[in-house]
């Protein structure tokens, strides 16, 4: 058996080695969720229930642990590392109230009754990234186990720490052996098996767009079900109306939060042409003020960049001669900093406009009128987050409702609640993960006649 070494991003240390799975333990671990499956599925709602608690119980207390391992590995500053663990727990326990609320229903029919049972889809597959490794698992996670489904999950190769070890709480929690797997290594190899296997009946996977078409097209072979999350270039749209002091001031970390790695990142924030001069200069304070440094430092605000590579692709958006309005600073020495940065003026076609950079920069680009601010925004193929500022309510319902993506925000920059669905229009994904429906992607709605005549 082969391994790789996870690197530390702040240090560029190694902080551990890491078994590359096989195909061969990709097939093995299949067989085995099929097996548990079908024990899994046939536990009585209110004990699935209760081990589901359990499990956000180890979870909780592990807190701090979980966070120290997604700080060392992802480069994530140690408050929202607990955080991100903290939600991991959460979701667990907002699905845990699903087993006992997984309900059918009575249809009225001539000749006799009709019934609808909602019937686990078998095995699932987690294809999870490296940007957010804790709460991007325990979204497909929760449901799926709520809903009677084993889940096999292949972190990303970058960030395997966390899953590995919450698969451990999980089995710590009383969970059955296999109902939950962890198999770390290549997407190319452990992704791919699992979309390609005939006994993983839905894929869930997040990741750029592009990866995001070919896993569609694998499971289409297969007919196999399939949610994905991909990517987005969202819009932070300011009217002259707005609060300009509480957007210029939130600005900033509705696209630097995670240094830019970040599928709902605000990354282009369009500004009312009446009050670009004003906003701009309220802007750079708010950017210079950016704590950017040792993640393991509690009032750390932006970490690194996770590798040397990603590095030089958000790099690549910003050549010597790009218009640079303000940049803020980084710490010297080891590690994969990347100042978080703003572009202005920038042309429609600038690729730093037009493409997901996936790191800390943004562009501000003024815009005329409603209308034009609108067709900016939808003016992409990605449609996953966005905010609106402005005081005119009016406005405010005109805009949201005429915005082609699927999460946005008034006066804010909120994108994901467990509470409530999450994902995207066009090229930004397919289905929707978190809320009260989010169990029913796990299921298949079957049918029953009984005759009473």
């Amino acid at each position: 058996m082969t391994t790789y070494t996870v690197i530390n991003p702040a240090t560029e240390q190694p902080l551990t080695q890491v078994a590359r799975s096989t195909v061969e333990d990709a097939d093995a671990a299949i067989q085995r969720a099929a097996r548990a499956q079908q024990r899994w599925r046939a536990v009585a709602p209110g004990d699935r229930a209760r081990l589901l608690r359990r499990f956000a119980d180890q979870v909780d207390a592990h807190v701090d642990e979980l966070a120290a391992l997604e700080t060392a590995e992802a480069g994530h500053p140690v408050g929202a590392a607990r955080w991100e663990a903290g939600q991991v727990r959460d979701v667990l326990m907002y699905y845990a109230a699903a087993p006992e609320r997984l309900t059918g229903r009575q249809i009225p029919v001539p000749g006799g009754l009709d019934v609808t049972f909602r019937e686990p889809v078998g095995v699932v597959g987690l294809i999870v990234p490296w940007n957010f490794p804790m709460p991007i698992l325990s979204w497909g996670l929760g449901p799926a186990l709520a809903a009677g489904c084993a889940v096999v999950a292949k972190p990303a190769e970058l960030t395997p720490m966390t899953a590995v070890r919450i698969a451990e709480l999980a089995l710590d929690a009383g969970l059955p052996e296999g109902v939950f797997q962890v198999l770390p290594g290549q997407g190319s190899v452990v992704g791919q098996r699992l979309v390609d296997h005939p006994d993983v009946r839905k894929i869930a996977f997040t990741g750029s767009s592009e990866v995001g078409r070919h896993v569609m097209a694998g499971c289409a072979r297969h007919v196999k079900r399939l949610t994905l999350e991909l990517g987005g270039k969202s819009a932070n749209i300011v009217f002259a109306d707005a609060d300009l002091q509480k957007a210029a001031a939130t600005a900033p970390y509705a696209v630097f939060d995670n240094a830019g790695q970040d599928c709902c990142a605000r990354s282009r924030i369009l500004v009312e042409a009446s009050v670009l001069e004003t906003f701009m200069a309220l802007l750079e304070p708010a950017v210079r003020g950016v704590l950017v440094g040792d993640p393991a430092d509690a009032a750390t605000e932006m970490g690194p960049l996770i590798s040397a590579a990603h590095r030089a692709h958000v790099a690549s958006y910003v050549p010597d001669d790009a218009p640079v309005a303000i940049r803020g600073s980084v710490p010297d020495g080891a590690g994969f900093w990347y100042p978080p940065t703003v572009l202005a003026p920038v042309s429609p076609d600038s690729p730093a406009y037009t493409e997901e950079i996936f790191g800390p920069v943004v562009t501000v680009t003024p815009f005329a009128d409603e209308a034009a601010a609108i067709a900016m925004a939808n003016d992409t193929p990605y449609g996953l987050s966005g905010s609106i500022w402005t005081s005119n309510v009016g406005r405010a319902i005109r805009v949201a409702r005429a915005v082609e993506t699927g999460n946005l925000s008034v006066n804010s920059h909120s994108s994901v609640r467990y509470w409530t669905p999450f994902g995207g229009f066009k090229q930004s994904g397919l289905g929707r993960e978190l809320g009260p429906d989010a169990v029913d992607a796990f299921t298949e709605v079957k049918n029953v006649f009984i005759a009473t005549d």
